[in-house]
């Protein structure tokens, strides 16, 4: 018997986009799925869209929810999710047609299929911003190249739900809740599929409210997620990671720093230092 595929789509505010998301869901060759759309609480016409395609398709299912989240809304779609594996779709993004056909068509039942990905923007269609490699799609690979060396939208994979037992998305942060399940999902090393062409698509318009435009709110939720890996997996894991990531980053400072040298000559920095000395120099007087 073919696999039930559950669907699960957050939706906050963003109806704009929802029709295209959901259309690309009714659009699969592979037909054995159902579709749970997720309110968070939005204000636009969330619900209208989503109450059209439930008339539309006893396949989709709704849930209302008072405002939680994106880890949140993910949650109550977990537990209304019956299907054998988990496909996470943001309401602003798509899938191609075939990406559940293609998944489930080899003779093998993987339990973590990934595929490459698209950014679309302006109606455009874009090469993903890293192609993602089967190396990446390891227990080391994902905890210490995360954000580092790559990253992966979350609709790239198909997760048996056996994987997903016992995990809910940390509903205390506003990013690296995705890094958070890669993790748990790849801890027992589970045997993963890479399908080498983009059958997901990721949205991304130009916000300077957005997370990803706001740097120090990226660095904070990195920070905040290191006590959560410590509680999870231990000091040893915890401290690798820490290191890591000082290392990684004092290494990009100091790369940047010789670039910028190279730019300038080095007369900006040297100025600089020269203003610093005469500084101390001043105050050490008094």
């Amino acid at each position: 018997m073919s696999p039930l595929i559950s669907v699960i789509v957050p939706c906050y505010n963003q109806a704009i986009y929802l029709d295209e998301c959901l259309q690309s869901v009714w659009d699969q060759t592979y037909t054995n799925w159902q579709c749970i759309i997720v309110n968070d609480g939005s204000t636009d016409h969330t619900e209208e869209t989503a109450k059209k395609w439930i008339e539309k398709d006893s396949r989709f299912l709704y849930v209302y929810k008072k405002n939680g989240g994106l880890s949140s809304a993910r949650n109550a779609g977990l537990e209304k999710a019956s299907g054998d594996y988990i496909q996470f779709l943001d309401s602003d993004d798509t899938i191609h047609p075939e990406k559940f056909t293609k998944s489930l068509s080899f003779g093998t039942e993987y339990p973590l299929m990934v595929s490459q990905f698209t950014i679309y923007k302006n109606q455009t269609y874009y090469p993903g911003y890293n192609c993602v490699k089967q190396d990446f799609l390891t227990f080391e690979g994902i905890v210490f190249g995360w954000d580092l060396k790559f990253s992966i939208p979350i609709h790239c994979s198909l997760i048996s739900r056996n994987l997903l037992d016992g995990f809910l998305f940390d509903t205390s942060l506003t990013s690296c809740e995705d890094w958070l399940m890669w993790i748990y999902v790849m801890k027992d090393h589970p045997k993963v599929l890479l399908l080498d062409e983009p059958l997901a698509h990721y949205r991304k318009e130009d916000s300077n409210n957005s997370m990803s435009s706001d740097l120090h709110k990226i660095l904070h939720q990195r920070i905040k997620i290191l006590p959560i890996l410590k509680k999870l997996y231990g000091d040893d894991l915890h401290d690798r990671l820490s290191y890591h990531i000082i290392e990684v980053r004092s290494s990009q400072f100091i790369q940047m720093r010789n670039e910028f040298n190279k730019v300038t000559g080095g007369k900006v920095i040297s100025g600089y230092l020269a203003f610093k000395k005469y500084y101390y120099k001043l105050f050490q007087k008094k």
